[in-house]
Parts: C-alpha cells; structure tokens; sequence
C-alpha cells in the first residue's frame, strides 16, 4: 500500500510527486497517456517564472517529470477508471489492476469544451481541433476559424497567423476577453478578422470541413469559408469519476479547502480540477505542492 496515490500528470500531480517523494513518503503517480497534461500541448509558455524567454510545453512538463522521477517519485501508465475513497485505505482501479493507499491526490485536470453541433465529433481530426499547436501546422496557406475570446482562442490565433492565409476570430460578445497585451498583438495582425457577436451556427462539409456558418445577434447568418475550425471556450473538468464520492460546485469542480483538502478525510485536489480563481500552470503547480505537504502533514497524526 502507498502512502499517496496521486491521480494524474499535469503539472498539478507533477509538483505533488515531487513533494511527496522528497517528503520520504512511497508515493506513486497514475497518468493515463504521459506526463505534462494539457502544458505539453502549448507550444510556448511565456508567463511561467524563470523563464525569461519563454519555455515549451512539453520541455516544462520533462523537466517536472524528470525532477519528480530524481526525488523517487514512482509513476504507471494506467487509465484510472473507478475509486473508493471512503475508509483509512482508499482504491483506484486501474485497466485490470488496483492501487490502495493512504491518502489521494486528485490533479486529473480539465478538458476542452466542445461547441455541441451537429457532426463535431465526427469531423474531429477532420478539420475541427481542440489544440492550434498541435494541428496547426496542417493549415499552412489555409484560412481557418478560431471560436472563442479569452487567452487560449487569442493566442491560437496569433499562432495561426504565422502560416495560415486567414484567421477568422469569432466571438460570441462584442469585446474580447482576453488580456490587453494579447488583443493590442490580435488588432495588429492584417491575418487576422473579428467575427464579433455571433455564434457558430452549423459545420460545414461532409467529410471534412469546407465553413463554417455563424450567426449574429440580429439574426444575420454567414458563411465563412475555411478549412480547420480551432475550439477555445473553456474546459470541463474531468471529474465523472467523483460524482457522489466529493462535494463538487455547480460547474462539475471539486471543492477544497486552502489546504486541497476535499470534503472526504485523505482526500485532495489540485490544479484545473478543483474551485479555483485562475487556472494557470503556475497556480497548478502550487496547489500540487500544497495538496502534497497537506497529505504528507495528515499522515503524521
């Protein structure tokens, strides 16, 4: 039996595993895929400390991992996919196999929103992507839609720009969300145009994206002719598992304390799955690192 389990590999469980392993304390990290989460996914962080000029995601997310693995973290690649948690010994099952331990962390993040129309799973790899990093480079010469406002969708389309032909930035209010460094660079883009008040309204072409219609508050629809469709509005948390076991708020986020602790004894969250005011890299690994000295403090009573 561990000490802690935590679940999860962003940046949150990351800085969990290091405290937990350089506590003394046989902590093992369950990811279902591999380290970093959604940071390996940002081709450059630029507001992340220390790093003057900016830092990949996924060098960040080697360097947490590489650090935790130094301090005898342990780390399985396993899907999590039911817990108990009640009880002195809590359970995560795994893809055929069960870990007990003492205490949980929870650092299982959040995922991207989808736009809820008609054939946007099907299209998904189809022109439609969550991720501009990731896919961007295969809209080179291209025109492609960004939806959204904040400062994912903003700084995605920047991105974009570098290669496509055209950015179309379509945003359901009249302003924009994002921070004010980001639209003055947006503004300045000649790539990039503002399909302001209005809300994608249906998914253009059969199997593949030819447009996208959009419609705006006075009822106007139009048509915008691009080939990839990149979602930034928001995340959800990836909390199913948890529904009934942990007090979660009306937006599906675990509740803690400002210790992490959840609303079940042993029990902590950290990062973009729990209630909290900014969901930054910087602000993950910090509820890591207190999620882990408030498991490793509990343990000593």
């Amino acid at each position: 039996m561990k000490d802690i389990v935590i679940i999860g590999g962003g940046p949150a469980g990351l800085a969990a595993g290091i405290y937990a392993a350089r506590s003394g304390r046989n902590a093992l990290l369950l990811e279902s895929i591999y380290a970093g989460g959604q940071m390996t996914k940002t081709m450059n962080v630029e507001n992340y400390p220390g790093f003057e000029q900016g830092v990949d995601g996924f060098s960040l997310a080697t360097k947490l991992e590489k650090q935790a693995l130094s301090f005898g973290l342990q780390m399985a690649t396993d899907e999590v996919v039911g817990v108990e948690l009640t009880g002195s010994v809590k359970r995560a099952r795994g893809a055929g196999k069960e870990y007990e331990a003492k205490t949980v962390i929870i650092a299982t993040g959040a995922s991207p929103r989808k736009l809820g129309l008609a054939r946007e799973e099907e299209l998904t790899g189809a022109g439609i992507s969550y991720c501009a990093t990731c896919d961007g480079a295969f809209f080179k010469n291209r025109s492609v839609a960004v939806v959204g406002g904040g400062d994912t969708a903003i700084a995605d389309a920047l991105y974009l720009a570098r290669f496509v032909n055209k950015v179309y930035v379509v945003h359901r209010r009249d302003e924009l969300r994002a921070t004010e460094v980001l639209q003055k660079a947006a503004f300045a883009e000649p790539k990039i145009e503002f399909v302001l008040n209005s809300v994608p309204e249906r998914i253009l072409g059969e199997k593949q994206v030819t447009g996208l219609a959009v419609k705006n508050k006075a009822g106007s629809e139009r048509e915008l002719g691009v080939d990839g469709i990149f979602v930034a509005v928001g995340v959800e948390p990836n909390t199913a598992l948890f529904k009934g076991a942990l007090n979660l708020d009306p937006g599906g986020y675990i509740v803690t304390d400002a210790h992490m602790r959840t609303s079940v004894r042993g029990v902590y969250a950290a990062g973009d799955v729990r209630n909290t005011p900014l969901r930054q890299i910087v602000t993950a690994v910090a509820d890591g690192a207190v999620a882990a000295t408030s498991a490793v403090e509990d343990l000593m009573v």
